[in-house]
């Protein structure tokens, strides 16, 4: 494979895996919101729409969690990538 091939691929990690953690700092966003939006539903007394909210936060945070799992994962495939690359 030719050097510029590898770099091509080496970027394309790179900014996948920085893709990976922006979506994962969106989605904390939106676990926030959720949170507030729960907080506002168990005042009012409205408990059903709190249980929505609370399983939308909940499903938020685990997609979190998973991107930056998936984003660590790409990283370090990346690093690899980059190590092979410097010794060739």
């Amino acid at each position: 494979m030719s050097a510029a091939v590898m770099e091509k691929h080496l970027f394309n990690l790179k900014f996948a895996s920085k893709q990976l953690l922006r979506d994962s700092k969106r989605c904390e966003k939106e676990e926030k919101a959720e949170k507030t939006k729960l907080k506002k539903a168990i005042e009012k007394g409205n408990m059903e729409v709190a249980r929505i909210h609370a399983e939308n936060a909940i499903r938020k945070k685990n997609e979190s969690l998973n991107l930056l799992r998936t984003s660590a994962r790409v990283d370090a495939v990346a690093s690899r990538v980059q190590t092979v690359s410097n010794k060739t």
